[in-house]
């Protein structure tokens, strides 16, 4: 079924609700109780939802995190960060899936792009009606700046702002270069000042909803192997567009926007 759409479950204190996702449009297939009060240890959690995740794929749908989106709210909002990490990582061992714990500013907006819609007070109308506020876009500068303008257009279309790149004008003198700057950017003082430049774009990531990673073919630069690892530390949210290849460390990720 996920090959017409995608599957996005909703799991808050008392329930797990499953959605089908296609052309703007949400349909129920499931509402199941299941209960999360912040006092089942993080092992056990893990494990009923690894438990339910298995129950789709025998239910027939598609599970995988191209096909299958996780949110849960709620209790699961008043973990600490710690143990928040620790279940993440347990659920995507068990299943390969992405448990996105949305935070109660984003699931606020979420709700509130719903009813503004005229819809009902619906964390997952809002949602794929506007999936993100901000995002930050990473790949290969270099390599496939017509891949990433055309991911950054995409994502301003839908209402999304780019915190960074700001803007994909190269500054012409660095053109070609192994460190290219954009029209916004200062040159650089010396070889070390292309950290200060890194540093700047990472930090970025901090303030986004979400890290879009670029990788046109599955292929992962060195650079944003680099920001990978940043980007993990720091428990975001990480969309790959495409299946990456050559990662040496599997990591709970998402790959592919919309659908």
């Amino acid at each position: 079924m996920a090959a017409n759409g995608r599957v996005l479950v909703h799991f808050d204190s008392a329930h797990a609700s499953v959605y089908l996702s296609r052309d703007g449009e949400l349909q129920l297939l499931k509402k199941e109780r299941f209960v999360f009060d912040g006092g089942v240890a993080c092992e056990a959690a893990a494990e009923a939802l690894g438990e339910f995740c298995a129950g789709l794929a025998e239910a027939g749908e598609s599970v995988d995190n191209k096909t299958t989106r996780l949110y849960a709210t709620g209790a699961f909002q008043q973990l600490p960060q710690l143990e928040a990490d620790g279940l993440v990582t347990s659920i995507y061992v068990d299943t390969g899936l992405y448990f996105n714990i949305v935070g109660p500013d984003l699931e606020r907006f979420y709700r509130e792009t719903s009813v503004s819609a005229g819809g009902a007070d619906s964390i997952l109308e809002g949602l794929i009606r506007k999936e993100f506020r901000n995002a930050v876009v990473c790949g290969s500068f270099q390599q496939s700046l017509g891949y990433i303008e055309a991911t950054i257009s995409r994502l301003r279309e839908s209402g999304t702002e780019v915190l960074s790149p700001r803007s994909t004008k190269i500054k012409p003198e660095t053109e070609g270069t192994d460190f290219i700057l954009f029209e916004y950017q200062d040159l650089l003082k010396n070889d070390r000042d292309t950290w200060r430049h890194k540093f700047l774009h990472m930090g970025a990531f901090r303030q986004a909803d979400a890290v879009v990673v670029c990788n046109p073919g599955g292929h992962v630069g060195k650079g944003t192997i680099f920001e990978l690892g940043f980007m993990s530390a720091i428990s975001k949210r990480v969309i790959f567009t495409e299946e990456p290849l050559g990662v040496s460390v599997s990591f709970p990720c998402e790959v592919g926007l919309g659908g």
